[in-house]
């Protein structure tokens, strides 16, 4: 087996997106929820390719607004998102970072996915107040 490098452009990236959301879409739990939401998933893995690539690299290509897409997936989904799906999301991207790469740009994608993921709960969690 070739010994692993670390995530060093865009190639990686949408290698490990396609390669997660892969594992997302055959899961019990999450799978349902995503393949129930996203209709167009090539320009969806273009566009997690995109805010990947602009979180680990610092470049300006995702425009999107993460916060308010969550809050609209939970909405859809009658509010039925838990920290249990964000855990199982988190383990499965660990999972995939380790399955492919290793490294301190590895190391960054895991840790900005877990301040990721649970300031998008709490963001969830508020909009359900509101």
């Amino acid at each position: 087996m070739p010994s692993k490098t670390d995530i060093k452009d865009r190639e990686d990236v949408s290698l490990l997106v396609r390669t997660f959301y892969t594992d997302v879409r055959a899961h019990d739990l999450l799978g349902p929820i995503f393949n129930r939401i996203i209709a167009d998933w090539e320009q969806h893995l273009e566009l997690l390719t995109d805010f990947w690539e602009s979180q680990l690299f610092l470049k300006r290509k995702y425009t999107g607004n993460p916060v308010a897409a969550h809050q609209e997936v939970d909405d859809k989904v009658n509010q039925t998102i838990t920290p249990e799906h964000f855990g199982l999301w988190l383990n499965l991207w660990y999972q995939t970072i380790d399955s492919l790469f290793e490294g301190e740009v590895a190391w960054i994608a895991k840790n900005r996915a877990q301040k990721m993921s649970t300031m998008l709960y709490m963001k969830i969690f508020e909009h359900r107040q509101g």
